[in-house]
């Protein structure tokens, strides 16, 4: 749609500049709106262009074009109605030959005015014989006349498509249609003339379709009779067809009956059909079945185009999406939304903008990691860096011994923030390369609760561990890595030790609830302060006013958080609440951490 405020384009150069302005006149403007339809013809036309090119609308519509040609080509072939069309023609064709052999021998007879007399046959007569003629002579032994069977023929003949023929006992040719006045004519085109390339073509095209197993028709002599099978078998008294392709592909059905009298042949009548009899039928059906295939084709196009534009059009604008996520030309590229189709182009567009979002959280998350690494670096390098320019100013050993320590709480505090750091980039990693197993949640915790009593890590706090069902061969079995949830117990233990007063116990529990395992572990210290129950999960940040600053990353809870995460499960922190203080208030009894996995 043109812009109103912009000059029309398909106005004249020269009008414009002799305007003299940019904007348009009433005029213009009733130009511009005219050319709207243009417009919208102009991008519909682009939009089947660019679909047309499209590798999937090209590989759609061609396959099902291949099956609609196959199809048609079958039909055309049409080898069961030709087939059908033989065997009823040559049925026809014996029919009308023994009806024209009929009467053929009806109209054939002798010369009655002329007797021939043997006189020496007449001498040896005796006294009560009569004279019969020669003995040669038979009153059923006549020749064809062909002067009295030609226009029975010609009467018989003319009204059908077919050329007959009249061999004499011998197969020695009497009669031919072809020859007769008056009768169907052929217009064979003149010898000299030479067919064009696509009339050779439609021949070429035509012999193979319908020559198959079918012998070659040959026009042999008029003393040569007994040259057609059929001929030779009409003569010893069968009739018989056959079903030949010319030297132009056309199907020639010829058949040959007797011509009988008082049950003695006299000769054989044969009848075939005119080059395109049958040929004419059937390109009249294939002609039909080309109109249909063309309307089924043009239909088929239509409906692949539309087809295609439902697949190929989210699919681009999917992948034109992806690639600008690939090149970020934006802050943030949203992926086209399809999810409302209920078929695999909806699911497709689902799962690139889930993947999208996690992408861009990752990035997020790793440009957030990278700059809290960042500021987490520079305290600890800010102060070393003090202490070492300090050092050298130093007045006295006590003073030197104070920054030495000063360095010293420095570089281990850099030792475990870059240990931790590495830890927490390599974890999403690690997890994906090594194959989650079968983890006994039973075994594992005992194991760790040993640990932790034999150690204690610097805290006279002891571990207790219980576990809740209904028998100690309940399953308590998780699918996961076992080093990284022996990690997350250890550190859990670990914050509820260093948490605790010394002589108290950690209470750790674990027990299924529903489809899922549940690890509980309480401590008696002073709790969490509620704004903090959800930052404490965060990277580098450290809620412990009993402790020296810098003695804790503060990751350890951040590295928990994301392995359980990894896992499919979930971890959360709360207070417990302890007897009422004097104002009527809940106090805390201690901490609280849950975590849930889901069971196998």
């Amino acid at each position: 749609m043109l812009d109103r405020t912009q000059p029309d384009s398909s106005l004249n150069a020269e009008d414009v500049a002799s305007a003299g302005v940019q904007d348009h006149s009433a005029e213009e403007k009733q130009v511009a709106q005219g050319w709207r339809p243009l417009n919208w013809l102009k991008r519909a036309g682009q939009f089947f262009f660019a679909l047309s090119f499209s590798s999937l609308t090209r590989r759609i519509v061609s396959l099902n074009l291949a099956g609609l040609v196959a199809l048609v080509a079958s039909i055309l072939y049409l080898s069961q109605f030709r087939a059908g069309l033989i065997d009823a023609r040559a049925q026809s064709l014996l029919v009308q030959g023994e009806i024209i052999a009929g009467a053929i021998a009806a109209s054939a007879t002798v010369q009655t005015n002329a007797i021939t007399i043997d006189p020496d046959r007449l001498l040896d007569l005796k006294l009560g014989d009569s004279y019969g003629g020669s003995d040669d002579y038979s009153p059923l032994d006549f020749p064809i006349n062909p002067e009295r069977v030609a226009p029975v023929l010609r009467t018989l003949i003319s009204p059908t498509k077919t050329r007959a023929r009249i061999y004499d006992p011998n197969g020695i040719l009497l009669l031919d249609s072809r020859n007769l006045e008056n009768v169907l004519r052929y217009d064979l085109p003149p010898p000299s003339e030479k067919p064009g390339i696509l009339e050779r073509g439609m021949t070429s095209v035509r012999t193979w379709l319908n020559r198959g197993d079918l012998p070659l028709y040959r026009e042999l002599g008029p003393e040569n009779g007994n040259g057609y099978d059929e001929v030779g078998d009409a003569l010893k008294g069968q009739k018989r067809s056959m079903v030949r392709v010319n030297s132009r592909g056309e199907v020639i059905v010829s058949v040959a009956v007797p011509v009988l009298r008082s049950r003695a042949i006299h000769g054989a009548l044969m009848l075939s059909t005119q080059g395109d009899d049958i040929d004419q039928m059937v390109t009249a059906e294939r002609l039909a079945i080309l109109k249909v295939g063309g309307v089924a084709a043009a239909v088929m196009i239509m409906l692949s185009l539309l087809l295609a534009s439902t697949i190929a059009g989210p699919v681009r604008r999917l992948a034109d999406s992806a690639e600008r996520v690939r090149r970020r030309i934006k802050s943030r590229v949203e992926i086209p939304d399809f999810t409302r189709r209920r078929d695999e182009i909806g699911h497709l567009s689902g799962a690139l903008r889930d993947m999208t979002n996690a992408l861009y959280r990752r990035i997020e998350a790793i440009e957030m990691f990278a700059a809290d690494v960042a500021h987490e670096l520079k305290n600890p390098l800010t102060s070393l860096r003090s202490a070492v320019e300090t050092l050298p100013l130093a007045r006295n050993d006590t003073s030197r011994a104070r920054l030495l320590e000063v360095i010293e709480h420095d570089v281990k505090r850099l030792d475990r923030l870059i240990s931790d750091i590495s830890d927490a980039s390599r974890l999403d990693a690690e997890l994906q390369r090594q194959d989650a197993i079968p983890v006994d949640l039973r075994r594992l915790l005992t194991t760790l609760t040993s640990v932790a009593n034999e150690t204690k890590l610097g805290h006279d706090v002891a571990v207790e561990t219980r576990f809740e069902g209904r028998g100690p061969t309940d399953s308590l079995s998780v699918n996961g890595h076992d080093s990284r949830l022996g990690q997350v117990i250890s550190n859990l233990l670990s914050n509820a030790q260093s948490f605790s007063e010394p002589g108290n116990k950690v209470r750790m529990t674990c027990r299924r609830v529903r489809g899922e395992i549940e690890i509980v572990v309480d401590d008696d210290g002073p709790g969490i302060r509620e704004d903090a129950l959800e930052r404490i999960f965060e990277r580098f940040y450290t809620d412990r006013p009993h402790q020296g600053f810098g003695q804790n990353s503060g990751l350890g809870l951040s590295i928990s958080k994301q392995i359980i995460e990894a896992h499919g499960g979930r971890i959360w922190a709360e207070n417990r609440a302890g007897p009422l203080d004097a104002d009527g208030a809940p106090t805390v009894a201690g901490a609280r951490f849950v975590v849930r996995l889901p069971a196998l």
